[in-house]
Order: C-alpha cells, then sequence, then structure tokens
C-alpha cells in the first residue's frame, strides 16, 4: 500500500502535550485504589539538560505511563536542585564578568542574583522536559529550595542534631580554596604529570642530610617529623634524634613508624599533619604539633617566612628554586601521580583541617541492615555490592559548605555562648531567654537537602504555608500522601549517583521515617556514543536532547534508548539506532493508513474501529488476538522486572513482524477480518503507549474517527489484561504461514518471482481446517489449485519440494523450465570451487601466513567462509532442483 503521507512527529507532539497536561492526566487520581510512586532526580539548575537526564526521564515517564493505565494512583513527582556550588559558581562568573564581586554587592543580593538565574535556567530546563513527553504532576513542582523544603531541612539537621548524630569538630577534610569543604566523593582524581622533589633535611649536630622526596614541597613549612621505618637499619640509629628544617632553621624530631614504605625513595617521609590525610593520623599517634601554613584560600601564612602572601601552587616555583640556590635541592626527576580535583570547579584539594559540620556514620546503620535484609532490591543485583563495599568504609559526612547560596545551617549562637539548633528562624535562648539573631554562616551540602527528596516532597517536615494550592485545582501535597506514597514504589536513575544522592536517601529516609525509601532501585548505566567514548564537548559527540528530539521525534528517541538500556550495560547510542526507531514509527504509521483505507473499502459509511467488545469470529481475527494475549503478556513481565529492552523487542516483533508483516498481509485473503484487525491494532497502540505516546495518541483517534480535543485520550485508557491464548487458532496459523513461506521459498529457488503458480501440493500431519488452509494459501502464494495431502501419501511425481517447520510443499515442473536456472547455478558452483581452492591454498601456505599482514589473513579467512557459505546455498538449490 502506498502511504498517504509519511508521519510527521513535529505536527503533533506540542498539541497532544498541552491538552493532556491541561487536562490534569498527569495528576495523581486519587480515586485508585492502587498506589504508585516514582521520585524525578532533580536535575541542577546551572544549564540544560544532556542525553542522560533523557534516559533517566523517559525509563521513569514509561514505568508512569504503564501504572497509570493499569489503575494506579500514580504520583511522579518533579522537581529542580539548587546545586550549591555549581549554582553559585557560575553566578559568580557572571557577575565577575561585568567587573563585580560578590562581596561587593553583599550576601543578600547575591542571593536574589542567584534566584533570577533560576527562574530563568529552571524555565529551559522545564521546557525541554516537556519535548520528551514526560507526565509527571506538574502542579507539584518542587525546588530543594522552596519553603516547605527549606522546613524539611531544618527538621532533619535538628531531629539529627538533637540525637547527637549531627556534631561540629576540628577534622582533616578536602578542601578546595575556591569552594571550601568538600565531601569524599566530591573529590575527583586525575592524572598529574609533575615533579618528585628530593630534598636534603640536615641532621642536628651532624654534617649529614636525610634526603625526604615530597611531590608538595610549599606544605615542608608545616612538617613537624620525619619518619622512618622501624624496621628499616638504614635509619634505626637516628630515630630519636632531630632534622633542621631547610629555611626555617626548626629543629622536628626523627620518628619511626611502619605506615613508612621503606621501597618508596629513599625511605624517609616528611610528617605535615595539617596538610595530609595519611600524616593526621601519624601526628595523632605520636602527638606532633599541627602547623597550618596557608588559609581558606590557598595563601601562605607566615610559617612560610618571606613566601607569606602567595598562593600556594604560584609560590612551589620560587619556594624550589630558594631550596636550589641554598643547596637544599638532592634531586627533580619527572613523576605521575593522581591529583584529587573539585569535582565542580577544578581546582586542585587540598587536605586541610577546619572546624565543620559532620554528619556521624552511625546514622547509616539501620539503613545497611534493613537493605541487606531484602528491604530494598536493586536493579541489577550486584549493585548490592557496591552498596555494601562503599558503606563499610563511610566515614564521617561533612555537610558545611562555605558559599551563600544553599540551606543556611540552623544553627544560632546567643551572645551569652549559648549555640541552638532551631527549626525556626531568630529562635529564644533557652539559657538567657534573649532573641537570637547570629546564624552560622555557612550552608549545607547540597546532597543534604537532596537526600530527604523522597519524603520531604511528599509534605514531611513541610510547613502550613506550602500545603497551599499551586493553582486552582491541585495542592504541591496532600495530608495523606506520606502514608499512601512512602516508601516510594520505585527509584530509577544513573549508577554514578549511587553514593552520591541514593545511599544518602537511604540512610535518611530509614533514620528520620524509620522505613528506606524505596522497594526497588533501578540504576542504569551512562549514554555513550556509538563507539562507546563517554560523551564530551571536547570530543564532539555530544548528542544534544533536543537536536535529536527536533530530527527524530519524541518517540523515536524514547523508543531508541529504552531498546538500548540491556540491565547493567552502558547505552551506545547512534544516529542509526534513532532511524530505527523512526522507521518503526512509520511502518506502524502505515499500519494505521492501511487499516482504514480497508475499512473505508468495506463499510464506508463507517470506517472506524469503535466497538471494542466485539466477538472476535474470523480465523485471521482469533490468531492476531491470541497473539496479542501472548504480547501482553511478555510486555507486562518484562515492565514488572524493568527489562526495558526486551520490552521494546516484544513490542517491535508483534507489531513489525507479527501484525504487519503477517497480519496485514493475511488480511488480504480474509478482508472481512479488517474490524476484528483494528481493535488487535488498536489495543496493541495501548502496549506501546507508554513508550511512543504521541504517534500512539495520534493513532487511537485516527482508527477510532475521534479527536483528542472531542474525546479522552489512550493514556488514561485501561492497559491491556488479557493474556489468555487459543493454542488451536495458533496451530492452524502456523501451518499456514509455513506453508506460505515455503511455497514463496520453490518459487523464490525457480525464479518465478510474483507469478501464479498452477499446480502445489503440501503434505501436513496435523488436523486444520482445509478451506481455511486454502483461502489463506491459495491468495498469499498465488497457487490456482492446491492438493492436500496426508502424512503418508507418496510424494508427487515431476515436482519439486522443500520442507518447511511443520509442513512439506510440492510445486509442479509441468510448464516450468528449470535448465536454464540448473545452467547458471553449475556456472555459479564451478566459479566458487575455484575461489575457495585458490583462497585455502594462499592460507595453507606458511610463507604467506607467516608475512602477510594480520589484516589481509583476516580479510581472506572471511572470504574463505563467505564463498564456503555460497556454495552450500547453491548446491542445495541444486539438490532441490535435480531431484524432481
Amino acid at each position: 500500500m502506498q502511504e498517504k503521507k509519511a508521519y510527521n512527529p513535529q505536527a503533533i507532539e506540542s498539541k497532544i502535550y498541552e491538552i493532556c497536561q491541561e487536562r490534569g492526566y498527569f495528576e495523581v487520581d486519587r480515586s485508585k485504589q492502587k498506589n504508585f510512586c516514582i521520585m524525578m532526580p532533580p536535575p541542577n539548575v546551572t544549564g540544560v539538560l544532556h542525553i542522560g537526564h533523557a534516559f533517566t526521564f523517559s525509563l521513569q515517564d514509561i514505568i508512569t505511563r504503564y501504572k497509570r493505565m493499569d489503575g494506579y494512583a500514580t504520583l511522579y513527582q518533579p522537581g529542580m536542585d539548587h546545586a550549591g556550588i555549581a549554582t553559585q559558581n557560575i553566578v559568580e562568573k557572571q557577575l565577575l564578568a561585568q567587573g563585580i564581586s560578590k562581596e561587593s554587592i553583599g550576601r543578600e543580593a547575591f542571593i536574589d542574583k542567584v534566584w533570577q538565574w533560576k527562574e530563568e535556567s529552571g524555565g529551559k530546563i522545564l521546557n525541554q522536559m516537556r519535548k520528551l513527553g514526560i507526565s509527571p504532576a506538574w502542579s507539584r513542582l518542587r525546588f530543594t529550595m522552596d519553603d516547605g523544603l527549606k522546613n524539611a531541612v531544618k527538621k532533619a539537621f535538628v531531629q539529627w542534631y538533637e540525637q547527637g548524630l549531627i556534631i561540629q569538630d576540628s577534622y582533616m577534610i578536602n578542601w578546595c580554596t575556591h569552594d571550601g569543604a568538600l565531601s569524599d566523593i566530591e573529590v575527583e582524581y586525575k592524572q598529574n604529570d609533575g615533579f618528585l622533589y628530593h630534598i636534603k633535611y640536615p641532621i642536628k649536630d651532624s654534617t649529614q642530610s636525610l634526603i625526604v622526596a615530597t611531590t608538595r614541597p610549599e606544605t615542608f613549612f608545616g612538617d613537624t617529623a620525619v619518619m622512618v621505618n622501624p624496621d628499616d637499619e638504614r635509619y634505626t640509629h637516628l630515630v630519636g634524634k632531630s632534622i633542621v628544617l631547610p629555611l626555617l632553621n626548626r629543629e622536628i624530631p626523627i620518628i619511626a613508624d611502619s605506615h613508612v614504605d621503606m621501597s618508596f625513595g629513599t625511605g624517609c617521609v616528611k610528617v605535615t599533619p595539617a596538610h595530609d590525610m595519611n600524616d593526621y593520623e601519624v601526628g595523632k599517634r605520636h602527638n606532633l604539633p599541627s602547623l597550618v601554613v596557608f588559609d581558606e584560600k590557598g595563601i601562605l601564612n607566615d610559617l612560610a617566612g618571606e613566601f607569606a602572601g602567595l598562593e600556594r601552587l604560584q609560590a612551589r616555583e620560587q619556594i624550589v628554586a630558594k631550596l636550589q640556590s641554598e643547596g637544599f635541592i638532592h634531586a627533580i626527576e619527572p613523576y605521575q601521580n593522581q591529583v584529587g580535583v573539585c569535582y565542580r570547579c577544578g581546582n586542585v584539594i587540598e587536605p586541610y583541617i577546619s572546624k565543620q559540620w559532620f554528619v556521624k556514620k552511625e546514622v547509616a546503620t539501620k539503613a545497611i541492615e534493613r537493605v541487606n535484609n531484602g528491604e530494598a532490591k536493586f536493579f541489577p543485583a550486584q549493585w548490592l555490592n557496591n552498596y555494601n563495599a562503599w558503606m563499610r568504609d563511610l566515614r564521617p559526612w561533612c555537610i558545611s559548605r562555605q558559599l551563600w547560596w544553599g540551606h543556611r545551617i540552623p544553627v544560632w549562637y546567643c551572645a551569652c555562648g549559648e549555640k541552638v539548633a532551631s527549626e525556626i528562624d531568630n529562635p529564644t535562648c533557652p539559657k538567657c531567654h534573649a532573641t537570637i539573631t547570629t546564624q552560622d554562616n555557612d550552608v549545607l551540602d547540597t546532597w543534604f537537602s537532596s537526600a530527604l527528596w523522597a519524603f520531604s516532597t511528599l509534605g514531611w517536615g513541610n510547613t502550613n504555608a506550602t500545603h497551599q494550592q499551586n493553582d486552582t485545582t491541585h495542592a504541591l501535597y496532600h495530608d495523606e500522601d506520606l502514608q499512601r506514597f512512602y516508601p516510594n514504589s520505585l527509584l530509577i536513575t544513573g549508577f554514578d549517583i549511587l553514593f552520591f544522592w541514593v545511599a544518602r536517601m537511604l540512610l535518611a529516609g530509614e533514620s528520620l521515617l524509620g522505613k528506606l525509601p524505596f522497594k526497588d532501585i533501578y540504576l542504569h548505566a551512562l549514554v555513550r556514543d556509538e563507539n562507546g567514548e563517554k560523551m564530551s564537548k571536547s570530543k564532539g559527540n555530544v548528542i544534544d536532547p533536543l537536536e535529536i528530539i527536533a530530527t527524530y521525534g519524541a518517540d523515536s528517541v524514547r523508543f531508541t534508548l529504552a531498546s538500548l538500556c540491556a540491565q547493567g550495560r552502558d547505552i551506545k547510542l547512534s544516529h542509526a539506532q534513532l532511524e530505527l526507531s523512526k522507521n518503526f514509527a512509520n511502518k506502524i504509521y502505515n499500519a494505521a493508513q492501511f487499516l482504514l483505507m480497508y475499512a473505508a473499502q468495506l463499510r464506508p459509511q463507517n470506517p472506524y474501529f469503535t466497538d471494542e467488545n466485539l466477538t472476535f469470529s474470523t480465523p485471521l481475527g482469533r490468531y492476531m488476538h491470541s497473539r496479542l494475549a501472548f504480547a501482553t503478556k511478555q510486555l507486562r513481565h518484562a515492565l514488572d522486572n524493568y527489562r526495558f529492552n526486551d520490552a521494546t523487542s516484544i513490542l517491535h516483533h508483534f507489531l513489525w513482524n507479527e501484525f504487519c508483516d503477517w497480519g496485514i498481509e493475511l488480511a488480504k485473503a480474509q478482508k472481512e477480518a479488517i474490524f476484528e484487525l483494528g481493535i488487535v491494532f488498536k489495543e496493541s497502540l495501548k502496549l506501546l503507549h507508554p513508550f511512543m505516546p504521541f504517534i500512539t495518541e495520534d493513532l487511537w483517534h485516527a482508527l477510532s474517527g475521534t479527536s483528542l480535543e472531542a474525546s479522552q485520550s489512550i493514556m488514561i485508557a485501561t492497559f491491556p489484561t488479557d493474556t489468555t491464548q487459543d493454542d488451536y487458532i495458533e496451530q492452524e496459523f502456523t501451518l499456514i504461514k509455513d506453508c506460505i513461506t515455503s511455497l514463496r521459498r520453490i518459487k523464490a529457488t525457480l525464479e518465478l518471482g510474483n507469478a501464479p503458480i498452477q499446480q502445489a501440493f503440501v503434505r501436513i500431519n496435523t488436523s486444520i481446517d482445509v478451506a481455511v488452509l486454502r483461502l489463506f494459501v491459495n491468495k498469499l502464494a498465488k497457487v490456482e489449485n492446491l492438493t492436500i495431502l496426508d502424512s503418508h501419501a507418496a510424494n508427487p511425481a515431476e515436482c519439486i519440494s522443500d520442507v518447511g517447520e511443520v509442513a512439506q510443499t510440492f510445486i509442479a515442473l509441468h510448464g516450468i523450465d528449470i535448465s536454464a536456472i540448473i545452467t547458471r547455478l553449475q556456472s555459479q558452483e564451478t566459479k566458487l570451487q575455484k575461489e575457495i581452492t585458490k583462497l585455502n591454498a594462499m592460507l595453507e601456505n606458511p610463507n604467506f601466513v607467516k608475512n602477510a599482514p594480520q589484516q589481509v589473513l583476516e580479510q581472506n579467512r572471511t572470504a574463505l567462509q563467505n564463498a564456503k557459505d555460497k556454495l552450500q546455498k547453491v548446491q542445495n538449490e541444486l539438490h532441490t532442483l535435480q531431484r524432481k
């Protein structure tokens, strides 16, 4: 059939989305008894969405639409994250480009600027989400800095503080001289091509020196010891003595500690407790002083002598030059090592002793137990091992950040010396009863508020002020939400934030509400390019979601991402795969046009498919209805187990291979089945809808003779539930299709093309309605006379035969000249045998094999195998023709 027009997604997607959103289809239908809740990982308000976001949102929306159609009250919770460090950096850079520093305008004015940026950036992000066709409850859109979530953060902090799970203390932490304190997982490690500096440390009252190797000579001003291994015989006689620190003439002891690796460098190691994680522990063991040699901005202080006032990294070259001129440099050699950098700004991280706020690791104890008791299930299951590996080595979580943008730490300092953690601002001092006006200057780690996302969005800790309606119909949350939607049903997110976000939500939910926040946790892999490379601007392989949606349509993008989503494997996205999904959409579109064309021929006055409860009475209708039931059963199982790629394979196989390639083809022989096929097709559109919401909506109404503007959407139709198959009719059509395929194979061998066959025979060994068999085989294999042979009948004479899966077919050769075909095949056979002989001789020649490039050898081996395969096919065809 010629298509009337190609499917044009751009013509329908925006209109469909707007109507469905305006009608409130995305919102929670509280009349339903079953509940389903999934939280959107709130994207940062730092720019635009990338393909990884599109992947996550597509999977979430597929499950949400499935559950909504399947009778659940669905809550797909949308939101955005304030992204403290990243967002502050962006706005700072924008101001600096105008010659304005944040300090010059002050904290309040700067925060106003960030809010302006949030509105601008957030609007772009929300538009991108809508283009993808996702269906969250938009009326409940939350932002991690909105009033209600601010209060939830305060409540969580105060609750943990009062339980002794939040403390303030001085620890060695990861410190960015630009962004301040960082947690362990906010530090990225990159290979650094630097130098190893071998410095002479003179031994007191001796002409000798110890050679100490370091990659950070600027920290030597803070050395408080040199240590050697107690088993290192080279230095045991020096333990207890002192060295004189170069340039400063300050004496420090030589100590022994098993931490020293005797094989590294000279076996002598400087100890700088205030500027090295390992040295910090050594310093505590040996009661060494901790000397901080630079400030929070990385500026060297008075301990650095003449270098005071210089930035630590910029001072390195000058310090080394001075050491060299004074004769303290023994050697400098190139050295590769891993250097920690800030995950946001790329600045080199310093270990730094600082007074910060921490959540104690004990907060996670019960969450770990509950996860391992099976109260939350990971998909794929192996992520449980990764979770446990991380949680076993959990350290106190540094939650304070030296920023202006974020949740201000809810701790207040009274003039009388009292310190109060409070959910309300300006609390009354419990000691002197004065109103406290001084609040902690730091803000909380972004991930602190994100850790509460699974329940703060459901009203936990929110004040009545945010129980207001977001529009005239819907509230941001309802009083029943926690009971109804907590724990959430499912979390879908990337594995790369398992520890940033997922683990912290698990510990927060269990600790604060007594239950894990999710029943199922699906962690997907990264989206890479078609070569498996991580996407980056520098490589030029970034795929923009909006660009591919504009080219292929949202449906094709969603279907492609789901089809590539095999659990545990990275997603390799290419334009070729997007093209395949676009072709699939066109195939479905054309199938609908075919159905409508046939329906118009049969029933011009009402060529639509509206009788949803019709009885399937034709053999073809019964067969396709049975295959739909099987696809429904398979698809439900795949979706219930989050096997998205399996689900797309099931849909593609049924709609393309079974319905389009066979159902529509068979309808040419039984046109009266077209209305039954139309109902089957409409039911299959329901199966496809969660993956491709726009084309299914469009075709649903086209087939029904309705419009979305004047009738209900497919998205609130009931997801198919009938999984009952008709075994007898499926057995019949298995035989019918096999006979047609077998006879077409013979015709291809005989080079008959689409010409009719005068006489054919079919041998079957099962019962079948012969009239039905003849109806379809005669029409589709173009057979004028079909004889049915029983299983014991002799082979008919002067025939060529083919053996199918369940049937044997024969075509009478009377009137068909096969001599030219045999001659051609014999010529091909001779040519291929010569080619095989030549290739065999080359590959069996030791000199050729020894000297030929590997690529040439592989090409020849491939050519040999291809020639052998072609020869086998030619010989099979000759055998068939000469067997007559």
